[in-house]
């Protein structure tokens, strides 16, 4: 069976649940449920610690993993990312009381306060900045106030708590983070059913960035039609029973499904519908 490391609790659990299950996989019903056998798909999924996971699938024991992009770089393990799934994104920034700093250079001497040690410490040493690092556990904004640290790296979204700590962000990112798939580094990735969970992945990433659109138009209107709407190799075209007309249909990215519509209904295409997709293969 093939062994696949998943979230147990955090930010990852339930959308990481979320995608296997519209993958077709089976999930655990109850959240103290630590190992599920899926026999219909020949998978076991183990429910791990997230930092824990890039560490269990560098050992070897599990063939894959669902985790972050910062928990795997901030691991060290030998571990590789080999595929995206875009949800649990996240921006690392530095954040200190203004005036400390502008940018990673000015870091040199000073003391970072940080839950992500190996992130900020490859980052300075990549950046050439010797400066300490402190390992903290949790709302590391304290740290500044109560003199540990003079600067801290942290997950930044809107920046309202790093705000109301009296805190600015500066420089550029250290990072962007966002859920991945993992599988231990130099592992043999044409191995057929770790390609079949990554096919009924991108399959599922697919579905939620396109919809079917299906249109009617004039045939004299055909060319333009299909410039606005290609598809992925091209579109279906079908012939009407009344003269003249033909039926359309291709993929659309959901994103620009309405100005689509609205373009094809102003060069006179008539009865636009657009449709969810469940599942694809590419």
């Amino acid at each position: 069976m093939l062994r696949i490391a998943v979230p147990n609790k955090g930010s990852l659990s339930g959308p990481a649940a979320e995608i296997l299950h519209e993958a077709g996989y089976q999930q655990r019903r109850e959240s103290k449920e630590l190992r599920i056998v899926d026999p219909v798909n020949e998978v076991e999924f183990f429910y791990l610690r997230p930092r824990d996971i890039a560490i269990y699938v560098a050992s070897g024991r599990l063939d894959v993993g669902i985790t972050g992009r910062d928990l795997l770089i901030d691991s060290g393990a030998d571990a590789e990312e080999i595929l995206p799934l875009g949800f649990a994104r996240s921006t690392f920034r530095f954040a200190a009381k203004p005036g400390t700093a502008n940018g990673v250079e000015d870091l040199k001497g000073k003391t970072v306060a940080t839950s992500y040690e190996g992130i900020v410490a490859g980052h300075l040493e990549d950046s050439g900045v010797d400066a300490s690092v402190v390992h903290l556990d949790g709302a590391v904004e304290t740290a500044i106030e109560l003199g540990v640290a003079e600067v801290i790296a942290d997950v930044v979204e809107t920046g309202t708590s790093l705000r109301n700590a009296g805190l600015e962000v500066f420089g550029e990112p250290i990072m962007k983070s966002e859920a991945i798939v993992i599988r231990r580094t130099g592992t043999d990735g044409e191995e057929p059913k770790v390609r079949q969970f990554l096919r009924r992945l991108q399959g599922v990433l697919v579905a939620r960035t396109y919809v079917m659109m299906d249109y009617d138009c004039r045939v004299e209107q055909l060319e333009k039609a299909v410039a606005l709407t290609p598809g992925l190799e091209s579109p279906t075209v079908s012939p009407l029973h009344n003269e003249g007309w033909v039926a359309v249909r291709a993929m659309v990215p959901a994103k620009e499904a309405q100005r689509i519509m609205d373009d094809l209904y102003a060069i006179g295409a008539r009865a636009i519908l657009t449709t969810a997709i469940h599942a694809c293969r590419l």
